[in-house]
Parts: C-alpha cells; sequence; structure tokens
C-alpha cells in the first residue's frame, strides 16, 4: 500500500511543473502586443497595420 502512495506522489511531483507552465501560457496568444512601422498603427478590426492618416 506505501508502494502505491508513493509512485502516486512521484507522479503529482513530475507532472506539477508541466501543469504549471501549461497554466502561465493559457491564453498568452491574446496578450501579444503588434508593433508597426513608423507611419502606421494596428487596426484591430482587419488584424493589420495601416497607414497613419494625418490632416
Amino acid at each position: 500500500m506505501t508502494k502505491i502512495k508513493t509512485l502516486l506522489a512521484a507522479a503529482a511531483l513530475m507532472a506539477a511543473p508541466g501543469l504549471a507552465m501549461a497554466e502561465c501560457s493559457w491564453g498568452s496568444s491574446h496578450d501579444m502586443t503588434m508593433s508597426c512601422a513608423q507611419g502606421s498603427t494596428w487596426d484591430a478590426d482587419s488584424q493589420a497595420c495601416v497607414p497613419t492618416v494625418s490632416s
């Protein structure tokens, strides 16, 4: 019985870093910052850099 508990504890400790890393990167694709060349700005609707209009 103690061998099973030891194996389960070892498995949990081995899986913990992977689960922690997965939790940290959850949704990271939505947090990216886009940078555009000078004279253009990021347009969220078209998901592209568009020329900045100045009047």
